[in-house]
């Protein structure tokens, strides 16, 4: 998986290994901080700023690759900042980067965060914090419209498709549908 960096909402990038560790893609997007989520996590530049939390997982193909872990940290903080769900918040990181998809493991322990949680942290932020600039709200709105919108749009394409297929399968000569009544 190496499409680059995606864009979540303003200030907020989603990538790989390879993305953060890559000065021009990361110059490129104006990217000063950097969180490194996995097994041997530590800064790479000398001029960013970086949260390292080392983590282990058995599945360091999607670990790496900005499909899983990544993904939740993205949609977990997502929750916290708007009124989104889980669901929610996972649709509009699908509409940037469409491949993404937490594993079992990730979505349980987003839905626990979700019922458990998520509405304590929201208050906390509210209550210790100035109102945010970012308009996280309103942004991860209009990806979900995006996300609705790219689905529509396949959804219409494999319909077109099986109609073109089933048409060409059912179409038969007028004279080959058999005896017309005759006996």
């Amino acid at each position: 998986m190496g499409n680059g960096m995606n864009k979540v909402v303003d200030g907020l990038y989603l990538g790989n290994i390879r993305d953060a560790e890559s000065r021009e893609s990361l110059s490129k997007n104006g990217i000063t901080h950097i969180l490194s989520v996995y097994n041997n996590a530590k800064p790479v530049f000398e001029d960013m700023t970086y949260l390292c939390i080392h983590a282990a997982d058995a599945s360091s193909q999607n670990l790496l690759a900005g499909v899983s872990r990544s993904t939740t940290m993205v949609v977990a903080y997502l929750m916290t900042v708007t009124h989104y769900n889980r669901d929610e918040c996972l649709s509009a990181v699908k509409a940037v980067r469409t491949f993404v998809g937490p594993n079992d493991g990730f979505q349980r322990q987003l839905l626990e965060y979700q019922t458990t949680q998520v509405s304590e942290y929201r208050t906390w932020l509210r209550s210790s914090f100035r109102p945010s600039p970012f308009k996280d709200e309103e942004q991860v709105g209009a990806l979900l419209s995006q996300y609705t919108e790219q689905h529509e749009s396949q959804r219409r394409g494999a319909d077109r498709r099986r109609a073109d297929r089933d048409g060409r399968v059912s179409a038969l000569p007028a004279d080959s549908a058999g005896p017309k009544g005759s006996s």
